[in-house]
């Protein structure tokens, strides 16, 4: 436990001062966040997006409603009542219309919600109305954990692998070999240095960007740290393995990069990947941001409980292990093998 605590406090002193590397951590996330929250403070969609509320959607196509037939909306089906109500709660869907039960829902502060239940009216007078209200989801509220999460993909990444190259080349590693250190001890206290740091600095991050922008959220904010904390281990673990035999800097900074970017574009950190081809939402699932941010978005948006983001948490934990096991197995002090 002694070797642990000093090579863990050692790297937390390294890290605390490199203050350009520090204070990116900061500026980095806080920058982006408020240049979307500028672009991208508009509606931005053309079109009303209804919901239809059928569970006997055959009929429903033999006897098309005219209401449907209405150029310039969106229809989307939705089977489960619950959800579908939340959407209109949300702003994502501008109406929700059961036309089996002659019943809709509009939310009273949406203002396209409003027109379309105009229009719903003088094709069907004799729908009954239902309420909600709710606060609308921006766009701010859904990039936001990509954001944070990509900012975290890259302290971990980098942040660790590299340095680890780095302590290989100047001879660190192999002064280390020669006490009685054992390469898992070694790499738990960098995995344990980092995710301090990470979940810190996300954690400070969030705190104070949601005192500004006072993002949307309905969860835990209990199960919202798990999910940084198994999220963060996964990919800390995937960076030492990358960095566990070589002693190249140009190597493995082509490696992290590699790795790295396929997850920034594929994981959902932007743009969702509903719609896009199934090969490339399976591919997608392969990178631990991929788990991290489905989880984490519906803890915020969807208020879903630790039992309905169970099977992300096993993958991120299952991800660590390996990860972590391969590395520590693979791990060479000099670099020279392999």
């Amino acid at each position: 436990m002694q070797k642990f605590i000093a090579i863990f406090k050692a790297r937390n002193i390294e890290f605390l001062r490199d203050r350009a590397t520090l204070s990116w951590n900061f500026i980095f996330p806080v920058l982006l966040l408020v240049g979307f929250s500028f672009v991208f403070s508009g509606d931005g969609k053309a079109l009303y997006k209804v919901g239809i509320l059928d569970t006997q959607a055959t009929e429903l196509k033999k006897e098309p409603s005219s209401f449907i037939q209405l150029e310039h909306l969106e229809f989307v089906n939705y089977q489960q009542a619950k959800k579908a109500i939340l959407k209109v709660d949300q702003h994502k869907i501008d109406l929700l219309v059961d036309f089996s039960q002659q019943q809709y829902w509009v939310n009273s502060t949406s203002s396209k919600g409003y027109i379309v239940e105009q229009l719903l009216l003088a094709k069907h007078p004799e729908m009954q109305r239902s309420q909600t209200t709710g606060k609308p989801i921006r766009y701010i509220d859904w990039v936001m954990p990509g954001i944070l999460g990509m900012n975290m993909m890259f302290s971990c990444l980098f942040g660790v692998g590299y340095v680890i190259v780095r302590y290989r080349k100047n001879g660190v590693l192999k002064r280390f070999q020669a006490t009685p250190l054992s390469a898992f001890e070694f790499l738990a206290a960098q995995i344990a240095s980092r995710l301090l740091i990470v979940v810190t600095v996300t954690s400070l991050l969030f705190i104070g960007c949601n005192f500004l922008f006072d993002f949307y959220i309905l969860g835990s904010l209990l199960n919202l740290f798990i999910v940084a904390i198994l999220g963060a281990s996964s990919m800390i673990a995937l960076s030492l393995l990358i960095a566990s035999r070589s002693n190249s800097e140009e190597f493995t900074g082509g490696m992290l990069n590699f790795i790295s970017w396929p997850m920034m574009f594929l994981s959902g950190v932007w743009f969702s990947l509903e719609g896009s081809p199934a090969f490339v939402q399976g591919f997608a699932q392969i990178f631990p941001l991929t788990h991290m941010l489905s989880a984490a978005r519906a803890i915020m948006t969807d208020g879903a409980s630790f039992s309905d983001i169970a099977d992300h948490l096993i993958i991120l934990s299952l991800m660590s292990v390996v990860f972590l096991a391969a590395g520590s197995w693979l791990f060479n002090w000099n670099g020279e093998k392999g």
